[in-house]
């Protein structure tokens, strides 16, 4: 696995990513210099770094190059977590800690992603799974079935 990416990188992958098509050297100088003060060299600098990283790949246009993402944001962060969690000595207990840390929203997010990577239910597991999602109704005695306690 590559090492994370720095803060410069990260902020032109991010757009890189976001804009999911070639991209020049002046289109991410123009979008970062919005939010702060940057050289067009180091942004042309930054990414013949990740193209060396195989992080973009590169294709001539006149005298630049274009520029574009080799793999998703997702799966880069997929890369991250899975070289975190290896590192682990107790990956069971990391694991247990990682969820702890995670919303709602984020822990509904890994169960349909365990859904997506299982495939669908067979009608047995759609059955077990809505039992153990389902409320519990109290149970009511059959007033027909009950035995006279009292040996009559």
């Amino acid at each position: 696995m590559p090492r994370p990416l720095g803060e410069l990188e990260d902020a032109v992958m991010t757009r890189v990513w976001k804009w999911n098509r070639p991209v020049t050297v002046r289109e991410v100088l123009e979008d970062l210099q919005q939010e702060r003060s940057i050289a067009y060299t180091t942004v042309m600098t930054v990414l013949d770094n990740l193209h060396q990283k195989g992080w973009v790949r590169r294709e001539a246009e006149g005298r630049a190059y274009r520029y574009e993402a080799v793999s998703t944001r997702a799966a880069y962060a997929a890369a991250l977590m899975n070289d975190a969690w290896s590192q682990s000595d107790n990956p069971a207990a990391a694991l247990v800690a990682f969820f702890g840390m995670m919303s709602d929203e984020q822990r509904q997010a890994l169960r349909d992603a365990v859904r997506m990577v299982q495939g669908p239910d067979t009608p047995e597991q759609q059955e077990e799974r809505e039992d153990r999602e389902a409320p519990e109704a109290p149970q009511e005695e059959n007033p027909g079935s009950m035995v006279d306690r009292g040996g009559r």
